[in-house]
C-alpha cells in the first residue's frame, strides 16, 4: 500500500467514525429534548402535584432494566450501598435480617398494629464479634421497634435503612424473643461493619498430606491480602502442601483483587484477564505483577451456579492455565465488567463498559441481554453457538456458558422433606427455640443430635401444624380434582382415590426415612446459634461431597 493510499484510507476511517459519533450524539440530544418536553408539559398541565424526583428516578430505573441487571443508577441517598459494593463496609449493627410473613407468633400479636401488613422482620444471623452479637441480639429475635419507631409490618429494606447509620451513633432496639411475652430493649453503638471476605479457613489432615481449605466470599478492597494472610497462616503453622479454594456462592467484585490472588500461584507477567468494550478506555490487559508466593501449591477450586464475575475470572484462569482442578457445577456466566461513573447531584451510574476474556481467549458471558424476546425476557447462549478454545496444555474448553468444571459434581439437595422443612423455616425456628432453652452445647466440631432430638423436632412440627406435600402428590391432587369433574367410571375413580391416599405423604415417616440428612441440617442450624457462621461451616463440612472429592483428588496428584 502506497503512502497516499494509506493516508486516504485512514482519513476515510476517521470520517466514518466521526459521522457515527455525530449521529449517536444527535440521537441522544433528540431523545433528551423529547423527555424534557414531556416533563415540562406534565409540570404545566397535570391536574395534581407530582413528585418529580420519584418520577425521574423511576424512568431511569426502567430504562436501565432494558439494558442489563448490572447497569444501575445509584442516587445520592444510596451512596452507602455503593460503598458496601466496593469495600464491603457499612455503618450498622452487623447482622442479617429477613422478612417473615407465614404465621404471626401468638406472643407477637398484641404488638402488631391493626393497620399493619401481617408480616415482620427478624434477625436471621448476627455476625460474630460485631455489635449485635456482642449485645446478645440473637437469630430469631423479632424486631418490634428501631429507635422508638414501630417496624412491624415493614419490609426488610425499610428496617435495614433504620438499622444502618453513622458509626458510633446509638441504636435502640425493642426485640421479642421466642416463647417470651415481654420484649427486651437493648441499646448500643453502631460500628463500621467490614464483612470478612475470608469467611472461614482450616486445615484438613487426610493422613497423606495436610490440605488447606478456605471459603472466599467476595472480591472487595483488600480481600486478596486477607486471602494471602490466611494461606500464609496455614503454611506457617501446619505446613499445608495443597489448598482447596471454595468460590461457591461468590458473586465476584473487583477484578484487581482476582488478579492479586492469581499472583500468589502463577508466574509474574502471566495474563489473567483482558477487557474489551466500545470505548477504547475500557480496553485493558491484567497481568500478574509479582513473583508467585506458592508456585508449587497443589490447588482445587470449588464452584457452583452462583459463582460469578471475579470468582469466574479466578476459576476460569486457573482452568485455562491448567493451574488448578475445578470441581462442582457450571458457573453463572457473567462476563461483563462494570465501572462506576459520577453523575449530577452526587449520584453514580454503575455501567457495563466491557466484556472480559480469560487466558484462552474465551468470554464466558452466558446471557445476551441485547437480544430479548417480545416479553422482554432473555435466553442463555445456546450450546450450538459456543466455540472451542484451548487451555495451556491443549485441553478443550468452551465460551458463552459460564465455566464447566473439570469434575462435574452436584451438591444440591433433592426436593424432599428436608427441602420443605428448610423453605418453611422449620429448621430455623426449632434452632431458635433450642438456643433459648439450652444455655450451651458441645464444641461445633463434636456437636451431634440424638434420635431423641429428632423425635422432639417432630413434636415441635406437630405443635405448629406443619403440613407436607410432595410435588408428586400435589400434581396428582390436581389431576384427581380434574378427574372428578370428568366422565370417568366409578370403579376407576375408586382406584384413583386409593392411589391418592397412598401418595399422601406422612412427614413423620419422611423425616425418619431421611433422619441422617435432617440431623445434619438441623445440627448446622443449631451450631450457628452458638458458634455463628463458623459453627455452621464446621457442621456442613461433615457432609460436603465437593470438599471431600477435592481432598481425594489432591491426595492422588
Amino acid at each position: 500500500m502506497t503512502t497516499k493510499t494509506y493516508i486516504t484510507a485512514l482519513l476515510l476511517a476517521i470520517t466514518v467514525a466521526a459521522a457515527a459519533q455525530t449521529s449517536s450524539t444527535a440521537r441522544v440530544e433528540r431523545n433528551l429534548t423529547i423527555y424534557n418536553d414531556v416533563l415540562r408539559q406534565l409540570d404545566i398541565n397535570y391536574a395534581d402535584t407530582l413528585n418529580y424526583d420519584e418520577l425521574v428516578a423511576t424512568s431511569i430505573h426502567q430504562m436501565l432494566r432494558k439494558i442489563d441487571p448490572y447497569t444501575v443508577y445509584i442516587p445520592e441517598d444510596k451512596t452507602q450501598d455503593l460503598r458496601l459494593m466496593t469495600t464491603g463496609k457499612y455503618g450498622g449493627i452487623g447482622a442479617m435480617i429477613m422478612l417473615r410473613q407465614d404465621t404471626i407468633p401468638d406472643n407477637l400479636k398484641r404488638y402488631m398494629p391493626k393497620s399493619a401488613e401481617k408480616r415482620y422482620v427478624a434477625v436471621s444471623e448476627p455476625y460474630e464479634g460485631m455489635p449485635a452479637q456482642k449485645n446478645d441480639v440473637r437469630a430469631g429475635d423479632i424486631i418490634i421497634e428501631v429507635d422508638g419507631k414501630n417496624v412491624l409490618g415493614k419490609t426488610t429494606p425499610d428496617v435495614s435503612a433504620l438499622l444502618r447509620g453513622v458509626p458510633h451513633s446509638v441504636v435502640t432496639l425493642k426485640l421479642l424473643r421466642t416463647n417470651e411475652d415481654k420484649p427486651l430493649t437493648v441499646a448500643f453503638e453502631r460500628e463500621e461493619i467490614k464483612l470478612p471476605p475470608v469467611e472461614f479457613y482450616t486445615v484438613i489432615d487426610s493422613g497423606k498430606q495436610k490440605t488447606g481449605y478456605i471459603i472466599f466470599s467476595e472480591f472487595t478492597e483488600g480481600s486478596a491480602e486477607q486471602f494471602r494472610q490466611a494461606v500464609d497462616d496455614m503454611v506457617a503453622k501446619q505446613h499445608i502442601t495443597s489448598l482447596v479454594i471454595d468460590l461457591r456462592n461468590n458473586g465476584g467484585g473487583i477484578i484487581d483483587e482476582a488478579v492479586k490472588i492469581m499472583s500468589l500461584f502463577v508466574d509474574k507477567g502471566t495474563e489473567i484477564v483482558s477487557t474489551k468494550g466500545k470505548n477504547k478506555n475500557a480496553n485493558r490487559t491484567y497481568k500478574t505483577t509479582t513473583q508467585p508466593r506458592y508456585p508449587d501449591m497443589q490447588l482445587a477450586v470449588l464452584v457452583n451456579s452462583n459463582s460469578a464475575s471475579a470468582a469466574e475470572i479466578v476459576a476460569g484462569s486457573m482452568q485455562d492455565l491448567d493451574r488448578a482442578l475445578l470441581i462442582g457445577t457450571r458457573t453463572y456466566g457473567k462476563g461483563l465488567v462494570q465501572s462506576i461513573r459520577p453523575i449530577a447531584y452526587n449520584g453514580h451510574l454503575k455501567v457495563t463498559t466491557s466484556k472480559y476474556y480469560i487466558p484462552s481467549g474465551r468470554c464466558i458471558q452466558a446471557i445476551d441481554y441485547s437480544k430479548r424476546r417480545q416479553d422482554g425476557s432473555v435466553e442463555r447462549v445456546p450450546d450450538s453457538l459456543t466455540h472451542e478454545f484451548r487451555t495451556a496444555k491443549g485441553r478443550t474448553v468452551r465460551d458463552g456458558g459460564g465455566i464447566e468444571p473439570d469434575i462435574l459434581l452436584d451438591d444440591s439437595a433433592k426436593v424432599d422433606i428436608t427441602y420443605s422443612l428448610y423453605v418453611k423455616n422449620c429448621f430455623f425456628d426449632y434452632a431458635t427455640l433450642y438456643r433459648n432453652t439450652h444455655p450451651s452445647i458441645a464444641p461445633a466440631d463434636s456437636f451431634v443430635l440424638s434420635d431423641e432430638d429428632v423425635e422432639d423436632f417432630i413434636i415441635f412440627l406437630k405443635e405448629r401444624n406443619f403440613t407436607y406435600q410432595t410435588e408428586t402428590s400435589k400434581y396428582f391432587a390436581e389431576m384427581l380434582d380434574m378427574a372428578h369433574h370428568e366422565d370417568i367410571d366409578s370403579l376407576t375413580m375408586a382406584e384413583l382415590d386409593k392411589l391418592a391416599e397412598r401418595l399422601t405423604p406422612s412427614y413423620e415417616q419422611a423425616i425418619r426415612a431421611h433422619k441422617d440428612e435432617v440431623k445434619s441440617m438441623l445440627a448446622a442450624e443449631i451450631a450457628q446459634r452458638y458458634y455463628f457462621g463458623r459453627g455452621a461451616v464446621i457442621q456442613n463440612m461433615k457432609k460436603d461431597k465437593m470438599l471431600k472429592r477435592a481432598v481425594e483428588e489432591l491426595n492422588n496428584l
